[in-house]
C-alpha cells in the first residue's frame, strides 16, 4: 500500500460516525457516485468465499434478572431443572445473575429459556 493511500486511513480512523457519514455524502456528490451498490457487492463477495459458520451447538443458561414479584415461580422452575432442594434453589435464585446449565445442547437451553422466561426470569444463552 501507497504511504499516500496509508496515510488517508489512517485518518479516515480518526473520523466520529457523524464525519464519516459527511464523508460518504461529499465523496458521492463529488464524483457523482453511489457508495451503496459497491458496498453490497464487496460484502457479499468475501461471504461467498469464507467458509460457512458453524452454527453454535453447545449453551450456557444464564439466569440475568429475577424480578422480586416472580422469585417463587422462578425458584421453582430452578428446582425442577436442576432436580435440587427447595433452598438450593433460592440460594441460586438470591445469587442473580447465575448460570443455570452449562454445556447443554441448544433444544435444551431453548426448553429452559423458555420455561424461565414464562415463570418472570431473565435469561440469556451463551
Amino acid at each position: 500500500m501507497s504511504s499516500k493511500v496509508q496515510v488517508i486511513i489512517d485518518e479516515l480512523k480518526t473520523l466520529s460516525l457523524l464525519e464519516a457519514s459527511e464523508l460518504v455524502k461529499a465523496i458521492e456528490e463529488t464524483f457523482d457516485v453511489s457508495a451503496s451498490a459497491p458496498v453490497s457487492v464487496v460484502a457479499a463477495g468475501p461471504a461467498a468465499d469464507a467458509a460457512p459458520v458453524e452454527e453454535k451447538t453447545s449453551f450456557n443458561v444464564k439466569v440475568t434478572d429475577v424480578p422480586a414479584d416472580k422469585k417463587i415461580a422462578v425458584i421453582k422452575v430452578v428446582k425442577n431443572v436442576l432436580n435440587i432442594g427447595l433452598a438450593d434453589a433460592k440460594t441460586k435464585v438470591e445469587g442473580v445473575p447465575f448460570i443455570l446449565s452449562e454445556g447443554v445442547n441448544k433444544e435444551t437451553a431453548e426448553k429452559q429459556k423458555e420455561e424461565l422466561v414464562a415463570a418472570g426470569a431473565g435469561v440469556a444463552l451463551e
